[in-house]
């Protein structure tokens, strides 16, 4: 038996006024997502333990059968292992997104989708600039690390800038006040000097696109301890994904992370090739966890349009793909890691809605959305028990 789950990352959402009270994917027509649910059995999961932050990291980790409470120790760490970066059991590493900042306000925690080219460009700035502050490595697009290393004071706290957009930045500064703290947010307050008149940026503002002029740092953590996916469920695995966070727990818990060309983490991704890749992954392991971000993006935008896009794309040129190929010889759950509402643009910890289909089961006959699975025959089911369902049958 192969395994497969396919995580659409943030595609669930509350009702919209302007969709006459139907969520993205009650309005979207996604007839493999609805076959899946028809055909096999549905119900509500936790992904997010209560009184956790409801992030990608934490709701992944649980879908994988890691209880978050005992493994997740901050972002940072997760990037660092897929971008290759070893951490000592002293380092701390923070997720350093680049950021577009205007008259004290944070006005895009994503400097409007910045090229990978581009922004490398502004990495090695930072690196030259305050390369006595720490160590910055480049990612994708805005997404990059940067390392304290052998740092012994942790007792910081930070705050994802997707979830301050519009805000100002002097009300979400590292805190509590103290030498680190300091340090940092004279690093991130003086980044902008080194970033703004950077030709890349000129450039990027000719061109009416904002410009990567600040670094923000959140998710920090230190490296965390975990079992292998192959000694906890004596299978071995794949994740297929473009995301630094995903790609960095496969890689932790010793799961094969192939790069799927033209895989982006955003609207324009090769959602073909992640169906081909994990297909090809299935032919030598028993398990392939697919990640598609773009429907976390759009919700981050507040882009209706974008986020039923992309649920479409998903379900047309993803999981039709894989559902082809995989004919009926797998059992494969779907679901969203987390909701990403349109109209709050940003995570929250509702359950989200899963359908897991094995073989020679019967089904519950429903629409693959929030309200349907409300009366799935699963009921409300904690993070870890979609593994154990998935691999149990």
């Amino acid at each position: 038996m192969k395994y497969v789950v396919v995580v659409g990352d943030g595609m669930a959402d509350y009702p919209l006024e302007n969709l006459g009270g139907k969520t993205p994917l009650q309005a979207t027509e996604k007839p493999h997502m609805d076959e899946m649910a028809r055909r096999g059995k549905c119900g509500l999961l936790r992904t997010v333990p209560e009184g956790m932050e409801p992030g990608s990291d934490v709701a992944n980790l649980a879908i994988l059968g890691y209880d978050p409470r005992k493994y997740y120790t901050g972002r940072g760490p997760l990037e660092a292992a897929s971008i290759g970066v070893e951490l000592g059991p002293g380092d701390l590493a923070f997720r350093c997104n680049l950021v577009t900042e205007e008259h004290g306000v944070l006005t895009s925690s994503n400097a409007d989708h910045i090229t990978t080219e581009e922004a490398k460009l502004l990495i090695e700035v930072l690196r030259g600039a305050f390369g006595d502050y720490g160590e910055f490595y480049p990612g994708v697009s805005y997404r990059h690390l940067f390392v304290l290393r052998e740092c012994r004071e942790d007792k910081i706290v930070t705050t994802p800038p997707h979830d301050i957009v519009g805000e100002e930045i002097g009300r979400h500064m590292v805190g509590p006040d103290g030498p680190l703290a300091r340090r940092l947010n004279e690093l991130i307050l003086s980044s902008k000097s080194f970033l703004e008149r950077h030709e890349a940026n000129l450039a990027r503002a000719k061109a009416g696109k904002r410009p990567g002029n600040m670094v923000w740092l959140w998710g920090q953590g230190r490296r965390p301890r975990m079992e292998s996916f192959q000694k906890r469920f004596g299978i071995a695995g794949s994740v297929i994904s473009a995301v630094d966070l995903v790609k960095g727990i496969g890689i932790l818990l010793g799961m094969e992370v192939p790069k799927v060309p033209g895989a982006t983490g955003y609207y324009d991704t090769n959602y073909e090739g992640k169906a081909d890749y994990a297909l090809r992954a299935l032919e030598e392991r028993d398990f392939a966890y697919v990640h598609v971000e773009a429907p976390d993006e759009a919700g981050h935008a507040g882009d209706l349009e974008r986020k039923i896009e992309a649920i479409e794309a998903l379900d047309r040129r993803l999981l039709g793909r894989l559902l082809d190929g995989l004919g009926e010889e797998a059992a494969i759950a779907l679901l969203p890691d987390h909701p990403t509402p349109i109209n709050l643009r940003t995570h929250v910890t509702d359950p989200v809605p899963f359908a897991l289909y094995v073989p020679g089961k019967g089904g519950d006959g429903i629409a693959f959305d929030e309200s349907s699975a409300r009366s799935g025959s699963l009921g409300l089911l904690e993070g870890g028990d979609l593994m154990r369902l998935l691999l149990e049958g």
